[in-house]
């Protein structure tokens, strides 16, 4: 199955569980030295930095996952977590490169509420002086993660997560504010929160959901994207999480039929192609940042995505914000609160690998026409079996179909042992270059995308649940290149005649 739970838990506890990743994307075409980037955390006298590791986690050969564990360690005292930093390591303390292996998400849940999270970009939780989570021993922690290997090969690693610990029993501990979290998603009543952002939605090359949805992505249910406060304080965290192609969140409270914008979380690329990879920083709010908010109060969020050069898929918008109740705030109805955010770090090394580059792969327009296939395209082994452009002779030719008929595939990987997902998604001819964390993109000239093929529980895996697809009858005559978004240096091609 997608998901594997360690322990056994009723279905609706892991409903609650499945909430997912906190940080995103916007744009920068700079890349300045990872130095005085990271904004260091409040000090308090008796403070603790602590370095907490949950594993050696194995990794299978190809992995795109959800997993559940009530293992992962915490102080053994109680106190306060005012700052926190997640990482993925190998086991020898080295950072895995993003195109190699990565934390998609990783969240933890406390009493199976979410109150930290990360996703590839690594947004580091620093809350201002004077608030912290309030922790005890004995609580119930749970951690939701899924780790992307993008390779068929097995490894191990850790997840870590750097805390700055304020014990309860130091003077500073008194005089701390306790704050909860409130979980801000536009599609937060899923399990798995995505929504897919396709070339060319939106107005003028930007899409904002579910505000632009060309569909109402809340028909028959209340509107996913809020949360209503139920008592008074303050809100004095957030920041947004966003997908590669995400621009922006915005987080907005709506009070007596009114509504203001509080924050806007903005997504800063390193990446030299712009909004396209995981090479991001997102900003969160400054440490004075403080807004009042009344019992009834509404929270919502969208999510705006570029939307001119690729489609998105699997695309998230969130928004966890740092409560302090009983708190005094700013009116955001009488003063502006809605300033300019900062990054909580620079450029990562293990990002630098941006792909692109010539690979030495055949241009499939030029290659002669591969046989019909007499079934379906099986993939296997992480290979296309027929038009997979890394294959030699008649393997790798691409397979034709005739016009006003559909080619299918069936992925033979998404099989009991091994469970492994593939798609089949158009890119921009000749979509031979090199992989890395900015190639290939979904952006062929006719969108198609088989989604996930393979199983899982449902709706708490990105699995279709089916393992065939079948090509757009609608194609017309010429070359079509594909990859796998999930093993990305998977390419293939196919050919539609007349």
């Amino acid at each position: 199955m997608g998901v594997s739970i360690r322990r056994i838990v009723p279905l609706a506890v892991l409903a609650c569980l499945a909430v997912l990743p906190v940080a995103g994307a916007a744009a920068s075409h700079t890349q300045p030295k990872a130095k005085a980037f990271e904004v260091k955390g409040a000090r308090y006298p008796g403070m603790q930095h602590l370095r907490l590791k949950y594993g050696p986690v194995l990794v299978k050969p190809g992995q795109n996952t959800i997993e559940i564990n009530f293992d992962a360690p915490f102080p053994k005292v109680p106190g306060y977590i005012t700052r926190f930093s997640p990482n993925l390591t190998y086991l020898n303390g080295k950072v895995p490169r993003v195109d190699v292996l990565h934390l998609h998400h990783g969240v933890w849940l406390l009493d199976f509420q979410p109150v930290f999270a990360a996703g590839e970009e690594k947004t580091i939780l620093n809350l201002p002086r004077g608030y912290g989570f309030a922790y005890r021993p004995g609580q119930k922690w749970a951690l939701n993660y899924m780790i992307h290997n993008l390779l068929p090969n097995r490894d191990r690693v850790y997840m870590t997560y750097d805390l700055d610990f304020v014990p309860a029993s130091t003077p500073a501990a008194k005089r701390i504010h306790a704050v909860h979290t409130i979980w801000n998603d536009v599609e937060a009543s899923k399990a798995y929160p995505v929504f897919d952002a396709l070339r060319g939605m939106g107005k003028n090359g930007r899409y904002t959901y579910p505000t632009q949805s060309p569909t109402d992505p809340y028909a028959g249910g209340a509107a996913r994207n809020r949360k209503v406060i139920d008592r008074a304080g303050a809100l004095v965290f957030t920041a947004g999480h966003l997908h590669p192609g995400g621009l922006a969140n915005d987080l907005y409270l709506t009070r007596g039929g009114r509504s203001v914008r509080i924050f806007h979380s903005v997504a800063k690329y390193w990446e030299p192609a712009g909004a396209v990879s995981w090479d991001v920083a997102m900003t969160a709010t400054p440490t004075s940042w403080r807004v009042a908010v009344k019992p009834g109060d509404i929270l919502s969020t969208t999510a705006t995505y570029d939307t001119r050069r690729a489609s998105w898929y699997e695309s998230m918008g969130i928004m966890p914000v740092a409560m302090a109740d009983g708190v005094k705030g700013v009116d955001p109805f009488k003063h502006k609160v809605d300033v300019p955010g900062a990054i909580t770090h620079g450029p990562l090394p293990e990002n630098r690998v941006h792909g692109g580059k010539p690979s030495g792969l055949p241009t499939a327009s030029s290659l002669p026409d591969g046989p019909v296939p007499s079934g379906p395209v099986a993939i296997k082994g992480f290979v296309y079996g027929q038009g997979d452009l890394a294959g030699t002779g008649l393997f790798g030719r691409p397979p034709i179909v005739k016009a006003g008929e559909s080619l299918s595939f069936v992925n033979l990987d998404a099989n009991p042992t091994d469970n492994v997902f593939h798609t089949i998604t158009a890119c921009k001819a000749p979509c031979t270059a090199t992989t890395g964390i900015a190639y290939p993109l979904a952006d062929g000239p006719v969108v198609f995308d088989s989604s996930e093929l393979g199983f899982g529980l449902r709706g708490f895996t990105p699995a279709s649940n089916r393992d065939t697809w079948r090509t757009p009858a609608s194609l017309s005559p010429g070359t079509y290149t594909y990859f796998c978004r999930i093993h990305p240096f998977m390419r293939g091609a196919f050919r539609v005649v007349s």
